[in-house]
């Protein structure tokens, strides 16, 4: 069975086959008094807990006073567990997947797990909780009607770039996780992909002692972020305000994008028309470098 398959599973919420239910059991981002009373319940309750790091679940475990059976479970293994964990529910036995932080499968492992386990006719149910994007969107004060979960951008700086420039016209709100050892070069590339001064809100550490919410301009924050002794400690969500919505058919965005192009070209080398147009227009500086090259060749 191909468990990358586009095809809906059969089954639904109901289930289809007699056996145990898996859990999705969301659990704690930093301060352990998020986790829910139902979750608690859920985790005494089952036969077997999925984990992504068994030591550190573990933990979580022996704080509620609770001994499980164990189960590792992460991105390098999962296609290989799904089918024993299949076997643990077709035996009757409930099983709990968890990660090491928040709700599992967002950016995290279990989508495997899920959808063979839908497709096999098992009761699947979420136990919600703590989620890191959700909790930072929600105090960000940047539009939420609309989002865009990227999940981590592209380790190398070429790749980051590459994403970045995909996602320069898009209106919603997005959303980044990204770990402190890269957030710096992140933000530069978003400020050089996306422009300066498009607004953006840094959550780091969130709902943990040191908890920090940066905001402003991409070159505000990144000031901030540099002169914060603390500022590249912990795991960060970060949030960027959409593009500006552009209304007219794209021909005739197209003609106004060359005529700042043009005009710009008079004055400036390409690599600076491409720059500044980018931060005037908001659409990508790579993009538009390659339309201003070949207006200058006529």
């Amino acid at each position: 069975m191909n468990s990358e398959s586009s095809d809906f599973p059969a089954s639904a919420n109901r289930k289809d086959v007699a056996g145990g239910t898996l859990y999705i059991v969301a659990t704690p981002i930093g301060n352990l008094d998020d986790l829910s009373a139902r979750a608690t319940k859920v985790l005494a309750g089952v036969d077997v807990v999925a984990a992504e790091d068994t030591r550190h679940s573990g933990r979580l475990l022996s704080h509620l006073g609770l001994q499980k059976r164990l189960i590792a479970l992460h991105d390098h293994n999962e296609k290989d567990r799904a089918a024993g964990l299949l076997a643990e529910l077709a035996a009757g036995r409930d099983v709990a997947l968890i990660s090491d932080a928040g709700t599992p499968l967002i950016s995290d492992p279990g989508y495997v797990l899920v959808r063979e386990a839908r497709a096999s006719g098992f009761s699947v149910s979420p136990i919600p909780g703590a989620c890191a994007l959700v909790a930072a969107l929600s105090a960000a004060g940047l539009p939420t009607d609309r989002f865009l979960f990227v999940g981590f951008l592209p380790a190398k700086r070429s790749g980051r770039r590459s994403g970045l420039e995909s996602l320069a016209n898009e209106v919603a709100t997005l959303v980044f996780y990204e770990s402190p050892h890269r957030i710096l070069e992140s933000l530069r590339d978003i400020g050089e992909v996306l422009g300066a001064g498009r607004e953006v809100v840094l959550g780091r550490e969130i709902t943990k002692t040191f908890e920090t919410f940066y905001s402003g301009s991409v070159g505000e924050v990144l000031a901030e972020l540099e002169q914060d002794a603390h500022g590249t400690r912990g795991e960060f969500v970060v949030m960027v305000r959409g593009a500006e919505a552009r209304p007219g058919n794209s021909e005739a965005t197209t003609m106004d994008v060359d005529r700042v192009l043009t005009v710009l070209l008079a004055e400036l080398p390409v690599k600076k028309v491409a720059k500044m147009a980018a931060e005037l227009t908001g659409l990508s500086k790579n993009e538009l470098y390659q339309r201003a090259l070949a207006l200058k060749d006529g």
